[in-house]
Parts: C-alpha cells; structure tokens; sequence
C-alpha cells in the first residue's frame, strides 16, 4: 500500500479472496477501505472482473430485494450510533457489566454489616475484588451470548484490538467502581488488589488464545472462588496464601505475571482472529 491508496494488486487479491494474504495485510486494506471512496470504487471494479460470481450473486439478490425496498415504508429516523460504539461496546456485555457492579455492592454490603469471623476479618471486597473485571471480560467476546458474534467475527480487523478495546472498556467501569468501595469502606487500598485485578485479566487473554477468552475467563474466577473465596466463606478463616498474596510486598510478582500475561497476549496476537 502507498501512503494514499492501496495498489490495484492488493486490491485485486482482495476481491478475489486470496488465501495467501497476510492477515495483517487484510487489517491494513480493510482499514484503508473504510476510509478512501476511491479504493472502494476500484474495489467494485475489480469484483466485478475478478470475481464474477460474488458480482452476479450481489446482482440477483439486489434484483430480488429492489421492488421489496421500493415498498417498504421508511421507518423514522433515529439517533445515529457513534461508529466507535461497536469497537468497544456489545450490548451482550451491560448484564455482565451490572452483575459484576451489583457483586461489588454485595460485597460492600458484607463489608458494612456482616460479622468480623464471617470472613476471617478479611474484607469480603477485596477477596472478589481481583476477579471482579473477568466477568466483563468473559462476555466481551462471548460466542454464545453474543448473537452478532459471526459477523463481528468475519472482519480480518476483530481479532485482538477488537478485545483489546472492548477489555479496556470493563475495566473503565470495573475499576472506578472497586476504587470507589474502597475508600468508601477503607478496609482495602488500591495497591492490594489492582495489578492482582490486572494480572488475571492479563492471564485470561492470554489464555483465551488457546482455549476462548470465555472458557479462560471464567474458569479462572470459579478457580479463585473455589480455592479462596469458599474456603475463607465455610472456615471462618483466611487463607496464609491469600493473606501472603495480597500484600503490597507482593506487588513485583504480581507484576511480573502481569507483564508474561502481556507478553503472551503480543506473541500469540495473531490466533485471536481465529478462535
């Protein structure tokens, strides 16, 4: 590609369904597309001569669809939805999204009346609070609850800035939120379970790339439930690996599993756009 329009031989390549393209090829030509009317014009003109049937294919359902169109009564007009909207937002994602807000005021409530031996007088925030964002995160890229899955996930562009961008949107509302109940409660600072927060997030994607984002995201939080939540909920008592793992001494190792999450995530960016 020039620094202005896409090559007629990329193009070419493209309208043709080229197996041998590079994905990241595709990415680039697809986001050029979105923006360059010439480029989509030559790219009409090359389906046409290059692919012959996709052309006559689109020719037959347009015939069959024209007198349908030309009755239709044209529906109101309404509020055009922001073209960022869908890069970082499905609607499948808000229950995940008021779930997780609805557990973090549970978790608050126990924190204001529960009993101090309920728990072992460890908050009951901060012991959901590093897995609170893998709800968002299991939804986010959801085959089963997401009914625009195979759509979304038939562009060379819905790979990993795709997740990427819709994980960083949980966080945005996940994160304020523990911050908030936090200081409401004063029973857990930011440096106890933010990078822990950060880190199974971290793990999650990295593990979506070989088993999906949603099997990896949920059973890493059944995980923690079982191994910590539940122990500390039946005994009254918490865990020495939890209380050993949520201290701020424990930060750099929270942190280096942070960064070999991320460094997974980097090496493995190119399965997402197969899962």
């Amino acid at each position: 590609m020039s620094a202005e329009h896409a090559s007629m031989r990329l193009i070419d390549d493209y309208a043709r369904g080229d197996a041998t393209m590079a994905a990241d090829t595709v990415w680039a030509l697809e986001a050029h597309l979105e923006t360059c009317a010439p480029c989509r014009s030559r790219l009409a003109a090359s389906v046409a001569t290059e692919a012959p049937g996709i052309a006559a294919l689109v020719d037959t359902v347009r015939a069959g669809l024209e007198p349908q169109l030309d009755a239709a009564v044209p529906m109101p007009s309404r509020r055009h939805r922001p073209r960022w909207v869908p890069a970082w937002l499905t609607l499948v994602m808000a229950p995940w999204l008021a779930m997780t807000l609805a557990v973090t005021l549970v978790a608050l409530l126990l924190d204001a009346v529960a009993s101090p031996t309920l728990f072992g007088d460890a908050s009951p925030l901060l012991l959901v609070a590093p897995v609170l964002p893998l709800c968002g995160v299991a939804a986010s890229w959801s085959r089963g609850l997401d009914p625009a899955h195979e759509l979304t996930a038939s562009t060379a562009r819905a790979g990993l800035p795709l997740l990427l961008r819709r994980t960083t949107a949980v966080l945005a509302v996940v994160l304020p939120g523990l911050l908030a109940a936090g200081w409401l409660t004063g029973t857990m600072t930011a440096a106890q379970w933010l990078l822990p927060s950060l880190a199974f997030t971290s793990a999650a994607l990295a593990l979506g790339s070989v088993v999906g984002v949603t099997r990896a995201a949920a059973g890493l939080a059944v995980a923690w439930g079982v191994v910590v939540v539940a122990p500390t909920w039946a005994t009254g008592r918490v865990p020495l690996a939890l209380q050993l793992a949520l201290q701020p001494g424990q930060l750099p190792v929270w942190g280096l599993l942070l960064a070999l999450g991320t460094g997974a995530v980097i090496a493995r960016r190119n399965a997402y756009s197969t899962l």
